[in-house]
């Protein structure tokens, strides 16, 4: 026997957008919830893998120019060493 489960704070006009798109999909609205979750799942992934493993923003000789330049500005009044 399937389980029922209610999601809070849902929009009438969104449920029933999510029934609608289902319906054209000619998915079960279980299954259908089930391949968003998967779909946010991958484009998060992507994304984080993208910034974490991605081209560098700055070369290593700027990188550390700025590292430098960060340590003299906070070796002044009112910053922690």
């Amino acid at each position: 026997m399937e389980t029922v489960k209610t999601i809070k704070g849902v929009n009438e006009e969104t449920w029933q957008e999510f029934k609608s798109m289902a319906a054209r999909n000619n998915v079960k609205m279980g299954r259908f919830f089930e391949e968003i979750v998967e779909e946010y799942k991958k484009k998060s992934r992507s994304f984080w893998d993208d910034i974490l493993k991605g081209e560098p923003i700055l070369s290593k000789e700027e990188a550390d120019a700025m590292m430098e330049t960060v340590k003299r500005l906070r070796s002044g009044y009112g910053f922690r060493k």
